[in-house]
């Protein structure tokens, strides 16, 4: 017997071409097909496991040392990844021991690149690499000055803050896993902050999100942030200060 599907579900269908998203997946009665519900039920796993995932110290120091990259290892004030979940204020701040390790940076540069774990340290793991092989040799040719990478363990997007300061840079550059969605739990983001201190808050940054092989491309996301550090040194601020008209100025 032939089934008949509902004329708004075929021409949503069209759709899924553009997108990753849960639209027009049919029913059986009043639920959800199989197939879907345990695509669901795996998306959903996979989102949990991201956020309970450890940030590759080794492999990614090994990888950024082969790259002719300085690496600082750098821990937040949070003890356990139950207590990250539970007290977002503690991975924004560097532990006294990495306070300490940043007192010897006197000299003044102008990009700290910072790799931070955030909510899914996956993301950081797959795309973090490939990323910075784009960017960095942007920044280096248009002359800018770079502190050592840091890797930070157990922190949130603030941490860059300190981090920046401590390093004496102008701008502070934090990649970071972003909260898993359940059809992305791999995506990537990217803050940058002119004029990094303590105490500053979320409309000082700008941020390019959703960077993955699935997402923005490192192509494309390394040619937005170039832009953006690049507008921020020109104007001496970032945040709402600073607006992304890229798209503008092609147009």
């Amino acid at each position: 017997m032939k089934r008949n599907i509902p004329q708004e579900i075929l021409s949503l269908k069209a759709l899924q071409e553009f997108t990753p998203a849960r639209i027009a997946i049919g029913r059986v009665g009043t639920s959800i097909p199989l197939k879907q519900s345990l695509a669901f039920k795996l998306a959903h796993a996979h989102a949990r496991d991201a956020v309970y995932s450890e940030l590759d110290i080794s492999n990614l120091t090994d990888l950024l040392k082969l790259r002719g990259l300085a690496v600082l290892h750098l821990q937040s004030r949070v003890g356990y990844r139950e207590q990250y979940l539970q007290r977002p204020d503690l991975g924004r701040r560097l532990s006294e021991e990495s306070i300490d390790l940043l007192q010897g940076y006197h000299t003044e540069t102008d990009i700290a690149i910072i790799i931070v774990d955030g909510l899914s340290a996956t993301a950081v793991n797959k795309n973090s690499l490939g990323l910075l092989d784009v960017l960095i040799p942007q920044l280096t040719a248009a002359g800018f000055k770079l502190a050592p990478i840091s890797l930070v363990e157990q922190g949130r997007v603030a941490i860059g803050d300190d981090i920046g300061h401590g390093l004496n840079a102008r701008l502070s550059l934090i990649l970071i896993g972003e909260r898993p969605g359940l059809s992305s739990a791999d995506s990537l983001g990217v803050y940058l902050t002119y004029g990094p201190k303590p105490g500053l808050t979320d409309e000082a940054r700008n941020c390019v999100s959703n960077i993955r092989p699935g997402g923005l491309s490192y192509t494309k996301a390394a040619k937005k942030i170039f832009y953006l550090i690049s507008e921020a040194f020109k104007r001496k601020s970032s945040g709402v200060m600073l607006k992304d008209n890229a798209g503008l100025l092609e147009s």
